[in-house]
């Protein structure tokens, strides 16, 4: 069987965690990483589990992924699955876990789905190639929380080693009751 990786990305960072945790799991899955926008056409019969990456812009995730998951809750529940958060907030380590992350833990509580896994990420900040407005907005939230400020720099605050640890994991689940 295989894995369907979906993902929601407004800069790139979470298909980039995305397409890295299709090549983690590789040994052990195929894996087929789609744009949770084009998803809904997939053969859900092909996939023994489904993981949802999404990110966090201005303390939302976008629209779809909630549709998606109202859409496709029977298929997700019926399913080995999980969820990752990708957000700035997770570069501070009291802030990196379901339970310390607030826009994780405010999605789990919120949401019909119960993923059997859950990550929470820090992402990148890419200001060179942010419009002007999303520049500054967001660096003024980086200035607020005691983030990076200077714009002409890009920051990758994502811990590769934790997101290869997650795929490891994801891959040997083996039986979905086991892990609720």
């Amino acid at each position: 069987m295989k894995m369907l990786i979906l993902f929601s990305s407004r800069d790139g960072q979470t298909r980039k965690i995305a397409d890295f945790i299709a090549n983690e799991a590789g040994e052990e899955k195929v894996c087929d990483v789609v744009n949770i926008d084009s998803a809904s056409g997939s053969d859900w019969q092909a996939y023994d589990r489904v993981l949802i990456a999404a990110s966090i812009r201005y303390g939302h995730y976008a629209p779809e992924v909630n549709r998606f998951i109202a859409d496709h809750l029977p298929l997700l529940q019926s399913r080995a699955s999980g969820f990752i958060s990708v957000n700035l907030t997770a570069r501070k380590a009291d802030k990196n876990t379901p339970e310390t992350n607030v826009y994780t833990r405010k999605f789990l509580e919120q949401s019909p789905w119960t993923p059997d896994r859950c990550l929470v990420a820090a992402g990148a900040l890419r200001y060179p190639r942010y419009g002007w407005l999303d520049k500054q907005m967001i660096r003024l939230i980086m200035k607020m929380t005691g983030g990076e400020t200077d714009t002409s720099k890009e920051y990758e605050y994502t811990d590769w080693q934790q997101v290869a640890e997650f795929a490891r994991e994801f891959v040997q689940i083996t039986d979905k009751s086991l892990y609720k």
